[in-house]
């Protein structure tokens, strides 16, 4: 069963820099597409961003300019966030998904304040 695992989180300055990293480990088959969404407390999970196996990325437009999805290999995928801003504080969550597994990760705190 894979299992997925998000680190980098924590306290920045509004209009800061951070790198969140996550890593798949243990699946059987090719993880198709992974990616990153955050929740903010009283608030609905959101899209983040996503890269599939081959390297194509996809943002909503909120999302676009401000945060970058790459992948590491084909098991990792990383998120840089740049200018950030106190609503972008959030939990992060990964998600990795194959042909017949959707996996998430536990989730990684990002607090944006002075």
């Amino acid at each position: 069963q894979m299992q997925v695992f998000e680190s980098g989180g924590g306290l920045v300055q509004p209009g800061g820099s951070l790198s969140l990293s996550c890593r798949a480990i243990g699946g059987a088959f090719r993880i198709d597409l992974m990616g990153w969404y955050r929740q903010a407390p009283g608030n609905e999970r959101e899209l983040v961003a996503t890269i599939s196996y081959d390297g194509e990325t996809k943002y909503p437009d909120s999302m676009k300019g401000r945060f970058i999805i790459s992948r590491g290999n084909q098991n990792e995928a990383n998120l840089q966030m740049n200018s950030l801003r106190p609503e972008d504080t959030a939990v992060y969550y990964c998600n990795a998904k194959t042909l017949l597994e959707e996996r998430w990760g536990q989730g990684t705190q990002v607090t944006v304040s002075s």
